[in-house]
């Protein structure tokens, strides 16, 4: 009974932030951060940190990833795919709906839209303020925070965030690894390595055989799951590098339109949620409600058994006393990549004027000093910018 309690809560926090997080998969953590780790204390920092630095490495929808991985450290398997679903389920609907009526209403480039990106300045800021707090306490891992922050300015690909990450964490190894005032890390983890190795054995297993299946047969749906699966399998950096992809995979075969297909992607930009449930509007697109379901589980499969496969062997090594000044490293480094990510695009592409500052000023103060929870953060961000729109 206490369990079903465990899972239901897991249900309601994250279909909430399911509903309210905008801003794509850097505000996503963010929110994150305000609601397990400060809200909640589901995490410690430090536990959060390696969770987001395991999903930079990963391919696949990161936010989705960190996600899973909460749920599974709160309530198991079960507690990672009740997350998960909560968190992806709201855009998944909202993207399959809007699917049916594409073709008779365009997407509207309204004032609340921009005040969503503006909401995600100040969560993303708050996020990380409190984490390069507990994660750069000291000069040198502020020094391995800005390598990160101009390292990733200056080569803005998505592969530079695990290179960048390999160097911290080789320099954190040398520079830390006879620190003792590392404190242990208050989490257990409820998934074996065996078990890891199994959802890892199946992922390389479908990456493999589902090009040849749907190479021998006739079923078009074979090739559209393969199509969505290695969408998610073989993409770094989130919905907005996964787009030219599934646009080479289904626009030049005519299974869509080229507007039909950027106008969907202007609405699950519009949407709270993953980037990556744009597939959900493709699969919709192609074969109704079906269709979008079945894109939707093809798309975040990889992600799914990528983040059991490797959470075992990942938690084992955090604490392997050897290496956790290579962990003290990467967290450094995430901070700078959080920083890097926060100037672009979620500061350019938000604050435009001296007033969207302003509203993400006043944001920031009811979030950090008055402490109001973020959905109401997310209403008057999206009212404000409706105002702002006006006048």
């Amino acid at each position: 009974m206490a369990y079903l309690k465990q899972l239901l809560e897991i249900l309601v926090v994250s279909t909430r932030l399911g509903l309210t997080s905008f801003g794509g998969p850097i505000a996503h953590l963010g929110y994150f951060h305000e609601e397990y780790v400060r809200r909640r204390k589901w995490m410690d920092e430090k536990s959060y940190a390696d969770l987001v630095a395991l999903s930079q490495f990963l391919p696949g929808p990161a936010s989705s990833q960190v996600g899973i991985g909460i749920g599974v450290m709160r309530g198991g398997v079960f507690g990672g795919f009740i997350s998960f679903l909560g968190f992806t389920l709201p855009s998944v609907t909202a993207l399959i709906l809007f699917a049916f009526i594409a073709q008779e209403f365009g997407v509207v480039d309204a004032g609340f839209i921009q005040g969503l990106k503006i909401v995600a300045v100040a969560v993303v800021a708050h996020a990380i303020l409190g984490m390069a707090q507990n994660l750069t306490p000291d000069l040198t891992r502020k020094t391995i925070a800005l390598f990160a922050l101009i390292a990733t300015l200056m080569i803005p690909h998505s592969l530079s965030q695990i290179g960048v990450i390999l160097i911290a964490g080789l320099v954190g190894y040398f520079i830390f690894r006879n620190n003792q005032n590392e404190e242990k890390l208050s989490m257990t983890f409820p998934i074996s390595k065996r078990f890891g190795g199994i959802c890892l054995t199946l992922f390389f297993g479908l990456l493999m055989s589902l090009p040849l299946l749907s190479h021998f047969s006739s079923m078009t749906w074979i090739s559209i799951f393969d199509s969505f699966y290695r969408a998610g399998s073989l993409v770094f950096g989130g919905g907005h590098v996964v787009l030219p992809l599934l646009e080479r995979e289904f626009v030049p075969t005519g299974l869509i339109s080229e507007e039909s297909f950027l106008a969907g992607y202007g609405v699950a930009q519009a949407v709270p949620g993953p980037l990556f449930t744009f597939a959900s509007y493709i699969g919709a697109d192609i074969g109704g409600w079906a269709g979008g379901l079945m894109a939707t589980v093809a798309i975040f499969l990889p992600a799914f058994l990528l983040i059991l496969g490797t959470l075992p062997f990942w938690y084992s090594l955090r604490e392997n006393s050897k290496i956790k000044g290579a962990f003290m490293g990467v967290n450094a480094a995430v901070v700078g990549i959080l920083i890097s990510a926060f100037c672009q695009p979620i500061w350019t592409s938000a604050i435009l004027t001296p007033m969207d500052f302003a509203l993400a000023a006043l944001l920031f103060f009811m979030l950090v000093y008055l402490k109001l929870p973020p959905w109401i953060i997310v209403l008057s961000g999206a009212i404000g910018g409706s105002l702002l729109a006006i006048f």
